[in-house]
């Protein structure tokens, strides 16, 4: 018989993941103590971001790709899709955005990515006080735009949360604008999952 450990190793984590070699076309992120890999994405997704990132005014918020987070209390260093920081704020250098001065975040959903978006994502960023946290679905058509975070580790959510379908203008308060939709692309013959 085989005793397994599956308590979190945090001890030394953070420095086995900040010295990681990552294979060429892999991402990874820190999500409460455990380093997740996983693969470039789709083209769609890249669509979107880009499309997201061209409406949002650059004089005025800075729109950053492939940014790490640090969220030092959860153990998690994650690496948004897109993070959204009010022009004039936050570091000018370094490989990690304290989570403090971000307005918002956006993530768009993979074949592989729902559960982490939706779920431990979603905690993670409530728990952060994250004000704002996009979630766009290739895979359901839809926008899912979360506000309000509260709670604490785990248990953290957010208390609004908004649900438009692509084709629909997507109103991002925060940022004060109005979201465009109707180019983003879906995933072809990906079955639909639960969420939200």
């Amino acid at each position: 018989m085989t005793a397994v450990d599956d308590r979190r190793m945090t001890t030394g984590i953070v420095e086995i993941f900040e010295n990681l070699e990552v294979p060429e076309g892999f991402k990874v992120e820190l999500l409460r103590g455990e380093i997740v890999m996983m693969a470039g994405p789709d083209v769609i997704h890249n669509d979107i971001v880009e499309a997201v990132q061209d409406q949002i005014p650059r004089h005025r918020w800075r729109r950053l790709q492939t940014q790490d987070i640090a969220i030092l209390e959860q153990t998690s260093e994650p690496q948004p899709d897109l993070v959204v920081i009010e022009r004039g704020i936050g570091p000018d250098h370094g490989r990690l955005m304290p989570s403090e001065v971000i307005t918002l975040l956006v993530e768009v959903v993979s074949k592989t990515s729902v559960d982490r978006d939706y779920g431990v994502k979603r905690s993670i960023y409530a728990a952060a006080k994250i004000p704002a946290y996009l979630i766009i679905d290739p895979v359901m058509a839809q926008c899912v735009l979360l506000t309000e975070p509260t709670g604490n580790g785990d248990y953290a959510d957010y208390r609004r949360q908004r649900i438009t379908k692509f084709g629909d203008l997507t109103p991002l308060e925060p940022l004060e604008i109005e979201l465009d939709t109707s180019d983003f692309g879906t995933f072809p013959g990906v079955r639909p999952h639960r969420y939200p």
